[in-house]
């Protein structure tokens, strides 16, 4: 059997090239999964340190003290990310340190926070309250987010497991027991179409999750990788099932 699955990948040089291709962009595709992880990170600490700071300031210290005691209490990556803006502070101004905080964490609602802030600032606005209904704000922000992030996440892995993984493993038990190479059946330009289709068809399930998921572009990276995987069970399947 294992030399069987050598010789196919000796015979079809294009499968072997789509599973390299695969792995080299799914590498590619890790780095946008991990930045993503953590501007989300960043995004979930935001509202307990909106409301860390409100807390703070009703209790009468400075907006830049609180945020040195909250940057000494957090241990979340949102809580080293403000520590090492403030430590860098002293170089500079305490509006450059949040604008620099804002533009370090890459996250929009960060740098709507800061904003906001120094805004409120400007116009000597009732910052307790502000930071108070902010977090209250960007707390049912973040539950909606995850919430439909997490369903839609189901959907899409269902749809690419589904497209990529089961519909040619069962295409292939079926070919293989009803039309078994072993018993002389010679499929190998319908086999090769299929092939080509189980790839096609993977790509498309990882453009409509991604479009799903909002994530057209990172999603893309891993389209070789399911296309490969996808043409890889057919093509073994048919060989282990039909001999």
């Amino acid at each position: 059997m294992i030399f069987g699955i050598l010789e196919m990948f000796r015979n079809d040089p294009f499968l072997l090239f789509m599973i390299t291709i695969g792995i080299a962009f799914a590498i590619g595709g890790v780095p946008p999964i991990i930045e993503r992880q953590r501007r989300r990170s960043i995004e979930n600490d935001l509202p307990a340190m909106l409301e860390a700071l409100s807390d703070s300031l009703g209790a009468g210290l400075g907006l830049q003290q609180a945020m040195m005691a909250e940057a000494d209490r957090s241990t979340g990556l949102l809580g080293k990310l403000l520590k090492e803006t403030l430590a860098e502070s002293h170089a500079s101004s305490f509006d450059s340190a949040l604008a620099n905080f804002a533009t370090k964490s890459r996250s929009t609602q960060v740098q709507r926070v800061m904003h906001l802030i120094s805004t409120a600032i400007e116009q000597d606005a009732p910052l307790q309250n502000i930071l108070s209904d902010m977090s209250q704000d960007y707390e049912r922000l973040n539950d909606l987010m995850n919430r439909r992030e997490s369903d839609l996440m189901g959907r899409s892995i269902l749809i690419v497991m589904f497209v990529s993984i089961g519909l040619p493993f069962l295409i292939a038990f079926i070919v293989g027991l009803f039309a078994p190479r072993s018993q002389g059946f010679q499929l190998d330009e319908f086999n090769t179409s299929f092939t080509l289709f189980f790839g096609a068809a993977s790509l498309v399930a990882i453009g409509v999750s991604g479009r799903m998921l909002g994530r057209m572009r990172s999603s893309l990276w891993w389209a070789p990788l399911w296309m490969a995987v996808s043409m890889t069970i057919y093509h073994v399947g048919v060989l282990v099932i039909g001999g």
